[in-house]
């Protein structure tokens, strides 16, 4: 059965009735920033709202320089420009209707400054340690549906750590504000509470009529009986998550693009293991081919050199990664 239910600032509210000892804390550390309440409730459920957390003209600021990039007024080197499925290369002039998503924007300055906010890495540091690496930055443009009704703006339901070849999983944390009111119908986050206690699962391209736009990997045998969570928030409002968490979002239903900006953070003590041989080997072999074809790389590029050239320390000391 599915329970659909819009909150929108889920930083308390009822968990698990088990009483929590310090000892007993799994997913977040020991810190002066999180209440009992948050920290119990991130422990329960894999996600945590903050509300207001990142400032209006910060915002504003990130999205003046994403109007520049669909402008092509900058370049930044590395960044990865896509577009939904259902948009032709022709079908629009350079502007922010052509472009659905960029990442990988570790080398714009303005907005990887998202990434070392003081406002972010207070929380991160509460999920990673006092050594942290952004390892993958996104801002995401949800276009509206094609006026055919395929529904390509949809996410499916998803685990991050899938795209990560770094471990330990407790220790990796997602940032994502939004910049602007995101609710069920321009698409919000969707998310199945508790679901990070569970393990990796398999992963690959839903069979979807539509078509699905490229890397979109969904889980292939997730249980349908799962709790569902819709986070609507407003402009600011950042949502910390756990990379195992299954979450993805819905059709944008409206005639506007609904932003938002995130990054995968890690802690810098993480480590690089060997996808070869796991549920992650597919993604792993479409990662390398796309490097292989927009920047050349060499035939023994493999997934952590890929993972290497977009971390970036931004707070303490680099050990690991």
């Amino acid at each position: 059965m599915r329970c659909y239910v819009n909150i929108p600032h889920p930083t308390s509210g009822t968990i698990s009735s088990a009483s929590f000892h310090p000892q007993q804390f799994q997913y977040t550390l020991d810190n002066n920033v999180l209440t009992l309440e948050q920290r119990k409730f991130y422990e329960e459920n894999g996600f945590l709202v903050i509300k207001n957390l990142v400032p209006d003209a910060d915002i504003q600021r990130f999205r003046n320089e994403f109007e520049k990039i669909c402008r092509k007024e900058v370049k930044p080197l590395g960044l990865t420009v896509m577009r939904d499925v259902t948009i032709s290369k022709s079908e629009y002039a350079p502007s922010e209707k052509m472009i659905t998503k960029v990442q990988d924007f570790q080398e714009d300055k303005e907005l990887f400054r998202y990434c070392t906010l003081p406002e972010i890495l207070k929380y991160v540091e509460c999920f990673t340690g006092p050594n942290i690496m952004a390892m993958h930055t996104m801002l995401i443009n949800k276009p509206p549906d094609s006026g055919n009704c395929k529904k390509t703006s949809r996410h499916p339901l998803h685990q991050d750590l899938h795209y990560f070849p770094f471990r330990p999983s407790d220790l990796i944390v997602c940032a994502w504000t939004a910049m602007e009111h995101i609710d069920r119908n321009n698409g919000c986050l969707v998310v199945l509470p508790g679901t990070h206690k569970g393990s990796l699962k398999p992963h690959d391209y839903p069979k979807w009529e539509g078509g699905v736009n490229k890397m979109f990997h969904g889980i292939q045998d997730y249980e349908d009986n799962n709790t569902r969570v819709h986070l609507v928030m407003e402009k600011g409002d950042t949502v910390f998550f756990h990379p195992l968490l299954i979450h993805g979002s819905g059709q944008n239903k409206t005639q506007g693009f609904r932003k938002a900006i995130s990054c995968h953070f890690a802690s810098a003590d993480c480590h690089y293991i060997d996808v070869k041989g796991t549920s992650q080997e597919n993604i792993e072999k479409e990662v390398v081919g796309i490097a292989h074809k927009f920047y050349g790389a060499e035939n023994s590029v493999d997934l952590k050199d890929i993972w290497m050239f977009r971390a970036r320390l931004v707070k303490g000391e680099r050990t690991n990664l």
